[in-house]
């Protein structure tokens, strides 16, 4: 019996012995931490996820209606301002250029007739005037009647109001003439929009129909881009996107080059986010574009906010309770373990957030966090984290 107790009390104390052991390894001894250490020229970037698009594309289309008689591109076709794309059945819209042409010569021809009225009218006048003059002397000599003499004064009278009448002729010839010089310009204009012409350099997106097709007014025929206006449109965390501004370099991966980057430059920023994904529209305009492009290719987008000299990161899952701009980490300070609330200002594209203050002088910052992790405890650096 008394073996028995002297076996079971040592069983004891070795288990004791175990786990002091155990408890002086895991929480007394030194814990090996790893620590940051100052980076040099970390650039600071952002990302979005976006697709290729461009700034000028058009569908363009006819303002008339009719028959499709001419194509001259397709899809993929590059075109120059001014070059004929297509051309629509304009039988009926000549004769109506012809009848107002027509209208232009006979209002030409009316003005004339007018004018020639009014010489008539003048020359009457003159003469009557004249007639009327002699009348007069002889009137006053008694040699011809009063009632003679009225009549010549009335005739007068009657020459210049049918002179007014007929300068007024000229008036309203004038303005029929007017008229139907504008009604001969409308009809042609109507004519012209029976072709269609490339209003600048493009390419040739899409040719949406073909010959022989009945176009409504304003019905898209082609889709053109210009090409030097393609740029990415990304995509970006409103919460990552407070330090873009317009200029600054970027690096743009499209989905089917992914081993290339292409050079370009911030160039305009949305004023209005979106409400539902809470992301900023960011355009891309290239410096060095691929020799050919797909809109609405996938494209990511690596924008340089910044660029620091020296800096001391630590990555963000090192840190307790950050709220953007403050955080709790883990520092060595003369050997042990403390609890520091630091001020934080960039954050690199690999999560790593750099401090900015409340960092005590010689303090080294965890950036690794262990379950061992206690204020006061001893700890041990083993290797700095590699920037």
């Amino acid at each position: 019996m008394r073996k028995r107790i002297v076996r079971y009390l040592l069983a004891l104390l070795g288990i004791g012995a175990i786990g002091a052991a155990v408890f002086l390894f895991m929480f007394i001894r030194p814990l090996p931490v790893e620590v940051a250490r100052p980076a040099e020229a970390v650039p600071v970037q952002v990302f979005g996820l976006g697709t290729v698009e461009a700034h000028i594309l058009s569908k363009i289309g006819f303002e008339v209606g009719a028959a499709l008689v001419e194509l001259n591109a397709d899809h993929g076709d590059r075109v120059s301002q001014g070059d004929v794309l297509a051309r629509l059945h304009n039988g009926e819209q000549q004769a109506r250029v012809a009848r107002a042409k027509a209208g232009v010569v006979n209002g030409e021809a009316a003005v004339k007739m007018a004018q020639a009225a009014v010489g008539k009218a003048r020359a009457v006048l003159a003469q009557k005037k004249l007639t009327n003059e002699r009348k007069q002397a002889l009137l006053s000599r008694q040699t011809v009647s009063v009632e003679s003499a009225e009549e010549s004064q009335m005739e007068v009278d009657v020459a210049a109001a049918e002179l007014a009448v007929a300068a007024s002729d000229v008036d309203v010839a004038k303005a029929a003439l007017e008229d139907a010089r504008a009604q001969y310009q409308l009809e042609t204009v109507l004519l012209d929009h029976h072709v269609l012409k490339a209003p600048y350099n493009a390419i040739v997106v899409e040719r949406h129909k073909e010959l022989g097709s009945v176009l409504a007014p304003g019905e898209a025929l082609f889709t053109l881009v210009a090409p030097e206006t393609v740029w990415a449109l990304a995509y970006v965390d409103e919460a990552r996107a407070g330090d873009i501004r317009v200029g600054q370099p970027a690096e743009v991966r499209l989905r089917s080059l992914p081993r290339q980057m292409f050079e370009g430059h911030v160039t305009r920023i949305a004023i209005e986010s979106d409400r539902v994904s809470e992301e900023r529209r960011v355009y891309i305009a290239c410096d060095h574009c691929p020799d050919r492009f797909h809109l609405g290719e996938q494209a990511e987008v690596f924008i340089r906010t910044a660029a620091l000299d020296k800096a001391l990161l630590v990555p963000e899952t090192a840190v307790e309770g950050f709220d953007g701009t403050k955080g709790v980490v883990w520092t060595v300070e003369d050997g042990d373990l403390r609890r520091r609330e630091v001020t934080f200002g960039n954050r690199t594209l690999d999560s790593r957030l750099e401090i900015t203050g409340d960092l005590p002088d010689g303090a080294q910052v965890v950036t690794t966090l262990h379950p061992g992790l206690r204020e006061g405890r001893a700890a041990k650096v083993t290797e700095e984290a590699a920037p």
